[in-house]
């Protein structure tokens, strides 16, 4: 019986505390170590922001009230690069020419864009391969080669007069007529509609598909869902998008190079700011004056995006 007895349980003893000079010490050097990786990391990003960014960035902003050629010393003259833009007449036709560009191009853009991303959101076979196929001119937009090509297609032998010869019409030369030249840059960038094309349609993909159905219950017909339920359910794209494509198209420069062989075509019909900007920096070597050039097309960028934030708030729907 003795043998049977129940042995009073005895818990196991703690184990020892470690002393409080070495707490918290292995945790400390782990976060430590993590540290200096990222750290060294990020390193890269950190030289390409001083040396790559924010240093040239302060460099213009300093040589913008200098009077400097790129080849020799450089005086300070104030704002008289800025005064210099008010009696400039080239510079105010090279922004006349982008702001015409900008507003035009921009809006038939995104319009094409919208469009096709409707009909790509209907469930049409081989998505992924219209979607790369539309994608790609966008890709390809801003290189010198689709330049080139676009100066061969719009010239007086070009493809396009080819076309028109065909039916007995006599064509234009398009890239160097006053009058056509800017319109053939316009539809190229209308052309590259792709980017914008892809978001709005991953944005079509995010629209709840009960709401159509409410709505074509109650008798609401394609055009009515469209400007009711996909417009406003849409227009964080919309925004997105506008601001992108905007602030891309100030900056065109290589089309209006190539295809105007870097003059800025018949009667600067095709001077873009930045082709301008571009020809007083390293043609003329006016880096000051060219400085102060780039400052202002900032200030216009800026200006516009500020512009598009503020209104935002009286046509954007979050669904709040």
């Amino acid at each position: 019986m003795a043998l049977l007895q129940r042995r009073p349980r005895t818990d196991p003893a703690p184990s020892p505390a470690p002393p409080a000079g070495r707490a918290g010490t292995g945790g400390r050097g782990r976060v430590r170590r993590e540290n200096l990786a990222a750290y060294g990391f990020l390193a890269p990003w950190f030289v390409g922001l001083v040396f790559i960014t924010a240093g040239p960035l302060l460099a213009s902003l300093y040589f913008s009230f200098t009077d400097y050629s790129l080849i020799g010393d450089h005086e300070v003259v104030g704002l008289a690069n800025y005064e210099r833009m008010l009696t400039d007449t080239r510079l105010h036709s090279a922004l006349k020419v982008t702001f015409v560009y900008v507003f035009v191009s921009v809006p038939l853009q995104l319009a094409l864009a919208l469009a096709l991303a409707l009909v790509l959101d209907r469930g049409v076979r081989g998505l992924a391969l219209y979607r790369s196929v539309y994608y790609l001119p966008s890709l390809l937009g801003g290189s010198v080669a689709v330049a080139i090509l676009w100066r061969q297609v719009f010239g007086a032998e070009g493809l396009i007069n080819q076309v028109l010869g065909f039916f007995g019409i006599q064509g234009e030369g398009w890239v160097s007529h006053p009058d056509y030249a800017l319109g053939t840059l316009i539809v190229l960038n209308v052309w590259t509609f792709g980017a914008p094309m892809v978001i709005f349609l991953a944005g079509l993909r995010q629209i709840p598909a009960m709401y159509h159905e409410a709505a074509a219950v109650d008798g609401a017909g394609p055009v009515r869902r469209f400007w009711h339920i996909t417009v406003p359910m849409l227009t964080p794209i919309i925004f997105f998008n506008l601001v992108l494509q905007i602030i891309n198209a100030f900056q065109t420069f290589t089309q209006a190079f190539i295809v105007s062989g870097g003059t800025g075509g018949p009667s600067d019909s095709t001077l873009f700011y930045t082709l301008y900007l571009y020809q007083r920096g390293f043609g003329a070597f006016d880096m000051g004056y060219a400085s102060a050039m780039a400052w202002l097309l900032l200030m216009i960028i800026g200006g516009f995006t500020a512009v598009n934030f503020l209104a935002s708030k009286f046509w954007v729907f979050y669904g709040d």
